[in-house]
């Protein structure tokens, strides 16, 4: 019989963790095959390892991997993929706004052999901040403009995927991760299937404004290299303009003999060059920082514990 794996990245998830148990185990029993379940402890610093290891003794099925500090949800559904062993892999999030009901479904149609993955994405961002909404909606424009890997709208971490298709995400091990443009990058074809936003279980969300900012830069600079082109083209504009206001200036002053004058206007455009300078420093600063932890090959993650550790004690 087949088995399906479904990997759960965790972070400070303790009330939510058993409710998604419960939940997953039920809608297990009605589909024909396996199933493991990998669990990964995010550095969580409330009572979700824990939790993980009642779970891990109750049900042999369990399977959890606990990061010796928090790395970050990418670097947590990486290992957890790395850890399945199932013919094909769920990635869902514990708190309940990846319907579990669709499983069977995409089981179903990933099995036919006509897809080899099965992903989500949402119809409404009913419930979200409307500030929150409307960055995620110019953020998904913008980057599809500088790519030409697609980068669906509404898009969720939440689907299921053949083996091949894993294997292949894990063969793309840089330290730098976007899984949403991983996924679509390494291609195969992709059912999407639509779903309306669902209420967290239980607990408080980890993303604020300010992390989803960043992972928005993180996945426009993991794939276009448009900013730089940006800056390089931005500056021979203003290299000809200000050119053209040279000969102007010389021009005014041969004819008309008027001194040079307006030195706030002079400290404007001083300031405003300036700040565009920087700005283009700072994309071309973000991407050599990237290639400076890619050179470093650090590790994505590292592993404190799992339930091997405690079979053995």
């Amino acid at each position: 019989m087949e088995k399906i794996s479904i990997v759960v990245p965790c972070y400070n998830e303790e009330d939510a963790l058993k409710i998604f148990y419960d939940k997953i185990t039920e809608i297990s029993e009605k589909i024909d095959a396996n199933f493991e379940y990998v669990f990964v402890d995010d550095g969580s610093s409330d009572n979700t390892l824990n939790e993980m290891k009642q779970l891990s003794k109750k049900d042999e099925r369990v399977k959890f991997v606990s990061f010796s500090r928090n790395f970050g949800k990418e670097s947590a559904m990486y290992a957890g993929l790395k850890k399945a062993t199932g013919d094909y892999v769920a990635l869902m999030d514990v708190d309940l706004q990846d319907p579990p009901e669709l499983l069977e479904e995409m089981y179903k149609t990933v099995r036919s052999g006509e897809y080899d993955c099965v992903a989500t994405k949402r119809k409404t961002r009913k419930g979200e901040p409307i500030i929150r909404s409307l960055f995620s909606k110019m953020f998904y424009k913008l980057i599809n403009k500088m790519t030409t890997t697609e980068i669906i709208d509404g898009a969720r971490d939440y689907r299921l995927m053949s083996r091949k298709m894993v294997d292949s995400v894990l063969e793309l091990s840089e330290y730098n991760r976007f899984s949403k443009g991983i996924f679509s990058w390494v291609g195969y074809k992709t059912k999407w299937l639509s779903y309306n936003n669902i209420e967290r279980s239980a607990g408080k969300t980890k993303w604020n404004f300010w992390k989803l900012f960043k992972y928005s830069i993180e996945g426009i600079t993991s794939f276009s290299t448009i900013p730089l082109v940006m800056s390089a083209v931005f500056g021979m504009l203003l290299c000809l303009v200000s050119f053209i206001m040279i000969l102007i200036i010389i021009g005014k002053t041969l004819i008309y003999g008027d001194p040079v004058s307006g030195w706030p206007s002079t400290v404007c455009i001083i300031l405003f060059v300036s700040g565009i300078q920087l700005f283009f420093l700072g994309i071309i600063g973000e991407y050599m920082a990237k290639a400076y932890m890619e050179i470093k090959n650090r590790p994505i993650y590292i592993v404190k514990e799992t339930e091997e550790d405690i079979k053995n004690k």
